[in-house]
């Protein structure tokens, strides 16, 4: 029995969104390893207060890249192969993703400003790291802020250090544009709802993955049940009994004179 409608959707759904899954933790755990072992910010996780906020950072950008990796990796390999063992190990990190990404988005709404202030620290962090190395992970960590919260700088649009890395501007954003600490502050402080709402909605979109996988997983497992009884059937119908040995024929015996002896070679 081949997975019909449902259980074909279920399957494009997870393999496109294995994909684009893997895509994302790729990405972050190629730019978490960058920052990591990068000649100049490697010395940044020696222990110290003014690097405390990077360190953290870089070290849940490579723990949870490899995470969705490898959620990725099982998710699409069973799907692909219908493999109900990898869509179980799938289905279990997922479900742990989706609890945590909860439980996050309950964390940060509940402690808004301290988040709002690590994040902030984080960021300045960062800038003053690029402004001294100009290392090219850097400028790129401070192009996703400056970008997503269309931010540049300590000072705005008009800071020249880090002017490559803000988003292009007109003549008009360029006195207005405001610095990325002050907006982050803000976007915690005034827009927590909105930010737990961000990390429920990775949550829900989590927990659709889960429910495909689930119901993908349920037509695997009928079809390899029905497929057996499928071949006891065919097998049953195509044999008959074993043929029976030939009559004797009448003609034989009826031919052969009396006193002749038969022998047999």
């Amino acid at each position: 029995m081949a997975l019909d409608g449902c259980g074909q959707l279920c399957k494009c759904i997870l393999i496109l969104f294995n994909i684009l899954f893997a895509l994302v933790g790729f990405a972050m755990l190629g730019l978490g390893l960058w920052l990591r072992f990068s000649s100049e910010s490697r010395g940044f996780f020696n222990i110290d207060l003014n690097t405390q906020q990077f360190v953290i950072g870089v070290s849940v950008l490579i723990v949870l890249g490899a995470v969705i990796l490898l959620v990725a990796v099982f998710g699409d390999y069973g799907a692909c192969n219908e493999n109900r063992t990898a869509l179980g190990v799938f289905s279990c990190l997922l479900a742990i993703l989706a609890g945590v990404e909860i439980g996050a988005g309950v964390f940060v709404y509940m402690r808004s400003d301290e988040v709002g202030e690590q994040l902030a620290k984080f960021y300045m962090t960062v800038y003053a790291q690029y402004v001294d190395k100009g290392d090219p992970g850097l400028a790129v960590t401070l192009s996703m802020f400056h970008n997503v919260l269309h931010c540049c700088g300590l000072i705005g649009a008009l800071d020249p250090l880090v002017k490559k890395t803000c988003p292009e501007t007109g003549i008009w954003e360029t006195f207005t544009l405001p610095a990325c600490p002050t907006v982050i502050v803000n976007l915690f402080e005034s827009k927590a709802p909105l930010v737990m709402g961000l990390f429920l909605g990775t949550a829900a979109m989590l927990i659709t993955g889960l429910v495909c996988c689930s119901i993908l997983m349920k037509q695997i497992k009928m079809s390899h049940l029905s497929a057996p009884c499928t071949t006891v059937r065919l097998c049953t119908e195509g044999t008959g009994p074993p043929p029976g040995p030939p009559p004797y024929s009448s003609t034989f015996f009826s031919t052969m004179r009396p006193n002749q002896m038969v022998v047999i070679q």
